[in-house]
């Protein structure tokens, strides 16, 4: 099956993994979306990633964290869609929940949170939003 959007079939195993109580997630590999799960990981919503090598382009393993039973991740949203993209400048990155959660920005230095974003002084493509 083809699928048009990996970036969102990312985010929908992971949460459909954490909604469901499972520990660990398999996921196709990409480098996009090994950045994108190691500043999940730096920023504490998972507790690792690990890559196997299968012989053809990889699986990405997410290991899941959960507080009293329940997901570290209450929600993760895509936003940036091969139909419609949205960039941010560096004056306009977006806050989730008024800083609470955190938004995964593509820049031309790599992938970055809002934060690292706007610390480094670069903006681009809005790919999720997470908290």
């Amino acid at each position: 099956m083809q699928i048009t959007d990996t970036i969102a079939d990312m985010l929908t195993r992971i949460r459909n993994a954490g909604r469901a109580g499972h520990t660990n997630c398999d996921i196709p590999a990409s480098k996009m979306k090994k950045a994108i799960a190691d500043i999940l990981v730096e920023e504490g919503y998972i507790q690792s990633v690990t890559f196997q090598d299968d012989n053809k382009q990889g699986i990405l393993t997410v290991t899941l964290k959960y507080i009293d039973k329940k997901p570290v991740i209450n929600g993760i949203q895509r936003i940036s869609k091969p139909g419609l993209r949205v960039y941010a400048d560096m004056e306009n990155l977006p806050k989730v929940l008024g800083g609470l959660g955190i938004a995964i920005i593509s820049t031309s230095q790599g992938i970055k949170t809002d934060r690292q974003a706007r610390k480094d002084g670069v903006g681009g493509e809005v790919l999720a939003y997470v908290w």
